[in-house]
């Protein structure tokens, strides 16, 4: 199983979860942080086992954004880490989700500080959960910097373009009602729960046919980028092949014989 210092991962059944560990700075991202992300997603794609990821952050926080000397480094400590992102440079982009789309579905556990960097890979996630207290906003604009892990073209898709803009470019903080109120985030609840709420909705998602599961995402995104008609035909595509599949079968069988499903990914 994959992690670093700065990134923890435990199974909790079908569900892999990743810990941004880092609590001293309020998990904000580091080069071990990235590459224990990257490492993640990688995991759970690859592991036919795992049917949903959550993402959640450790101490009471979700993630304060980008930790610009801790990316810079210093010494020799953690070398390999930074040897991988010099491999690989497109590895810090496909961590924060902005190249990269895991096939499992992401659902994000906030509590606390969700800000700069930590709301921009909230937008890669496809579920979101948060404590009464969390806080949003992308904070790029009131230090003179830009938000480049993909918010000025993500979230006026995910969210109304008065209220993206409205976040974009006045750099305020959100709190989880008002980030609730405008689409930001699915659910808002006590805090200290939403890890317990995110797990809870993974299960549903486990307990799913996962070649459906899989099949619907990509569909879903998919399609959002395409006119409705060109969209509808990519449904098809996507869609009839899962009715040939042995847990299609599995499915009708357990719902006619009032048992529980047994998904096997065929």
């Amino acid at each position: 199983m994959s992690g670093t210092e700065h990134l923890t991962v435990r199974r909790e059944g079908a569900t892999l979860v990743l810990t941004l560990n880092r609590p001293e700075a309020r998990n904000a991202l580091s080069i071990p942080m990235l590459v224990g992300l990257h490492d993640g997603w990688t995991e759970a794609d690859e592991d036919d086992e795992v049917r949903s990821i959550v993402l959640t952050g450790a101490g009471g926080a979700f993630c304060a954004g980008m930790d610009l000397k801790a990316l810079a480094g210093a010494g020799l400590a953690g070398q390999e880490h930074r040897d991988r992102l010099a491999a690989d440079p497109d590895l810090h982009w496909k961590a924060m989700l902005r190249h990269h789309r895991p096939r499992k579905p992401v659902i994000a556990a906030v509590e606390g500080p969700c800000v700069a960097g930590g709301t921009e890979i909230l937008q890669g996630t496809d579920i979101r959960v948060a404590g009464e207290s969390a806080v949003f906003g992308l904070f790029e604009v009131r230090r003179g910097l830009f938000p480049i892990g993909g918010s000025t073209v993500r979230l006026q898709r995910q969210i109304p373009r008065t209220h993206a803009l409205e976040m974009l470019l006045t750099g305020r903080p959100y709190s989880a009602r008002e980030a609730a109120d405008i689409g930001l985030v699915g659910h808002v609840v006590p805090d200290g729960t939403a890890l317990a709420k995110a797990l809870e909705i993974a299960e549903l998602v486990n307990a799913c046919g996962p070649l459906a599961v899989e099949a619907v995402k990509a569909s879903v995104y998919e399609s959002a980028e395409l006119t409705e008609t060109e969209g509808l035909a990519a449904e098809l595509k996507r869609g009839w092949p899962v009715f040939d599949t042995a847990d299609a079968r599995e499915g009708a069988r357990a719902f006619a014989e009032k048992r529980p499903p047994v998904y096997k990914r065929a």
